[in-house]
């Protein structure tokens, strides 16, 4: 990528600039929805950006643990990201919930700054392999709320086919971010030297086939008919 030339270019995609796009689509908008995921994007941003870093890793038997650069005292990873994560999200307006990985309980926003949308999400997805040096990310997904001033647990007992967004950030030599609202996948590509996500991979598909076997065998036992047909089908493949 050549990030002067970039620099200077008017036509990218940015992901601020697709999501306005897909909000221009529906005349009715408000502007919430897309203010949301401008804050979620703007945490993957804030995450996987080059630069001064904010904190640096403690190397111990946990290999978990990270201490903040000013040498504030030390935080699991998980933690962090989460206490990020929630604090960034209620401040935004629009959530009524949050439901964390890393939290037994459901965070629910208080009155004054609630909004329409309940998120769940795991913050920092894989972080116990950091040592191996395996990828990690953010997955999230977003469902709309039916009552924001008396919310229940039950607004977040929905099947997935009712959320209005879901995606994943990975983290690691590049800072990939995939979204999807509804209408196709997409996914965008953090340039440090724009500090903006552009859209790199438009409309993302799952190939019909493909020329690599991966699975589970040590659970073929409890694979359920289909299951077991699908993973006969492309071992013969």
């Amino acid at each position: 990528m050549d990030h002067a030339a970039d620099a200077h270019r008017t036509d990218l995609m940015t992901i601020t600039r697709f999501v306005l796009n897909e909000q221009s689509k529906h005349p009715e908008s408000r502007g919430d929805f897309s203010i949301l995921l401008s804050h979620i994007a703007g945490l993957a941003k804030l995450i996987g950006l080059a630069g001064e870093p904010m904190f640096r890793q403690v190397v111990d038997e946990s290999k978990s643990l990270i201490i903040l650069s000013l040498g504030e005292e030390q935080k699991k990873l998980d933690v962090l990201s989460n206490d990020v994560f929630v604090k960034a999200l209620v401040s935004s307006g629009r959530t009524c919930i949050l439901v964390s990985e890393e939290d037994e309980e459901a965070t629910f926003v208080e009155p004054s700054k609630r909004g329409r949308y309940c998120v769940v999400f795991d913050p920092l997805d894989g972080s116990s392999n950091i040592d191996c040096g395996v990828s990690i990310g953010t997955i999230f997904g977003i469902y709309m709320v039916k009552d924001s001033q008396e919310p229940t647990l039950d607004e977040v007992l929905q099947p997935g086919k009712n959320m209005l967004a879901a995606g994943y950030c990975m983290y690691g030599s590049s800072c990939t971010f995939v979204l999807t609202t509804g209408s196709g996948v997409n996914g965008f590509t953090l340039d440090p030297s724009l500090g903006e996500f552009i859209l790199t991979h438009p409309d993302i598909k799952i190939p019909k086939k493909g020329k690599i076997y991966s699975v589970n065998e040590g659970n073929a036992r409890n694979w359920d008919g289909p299951t077991a047909k699908y993973a006969i089908l492309n071992i013969n493949y």
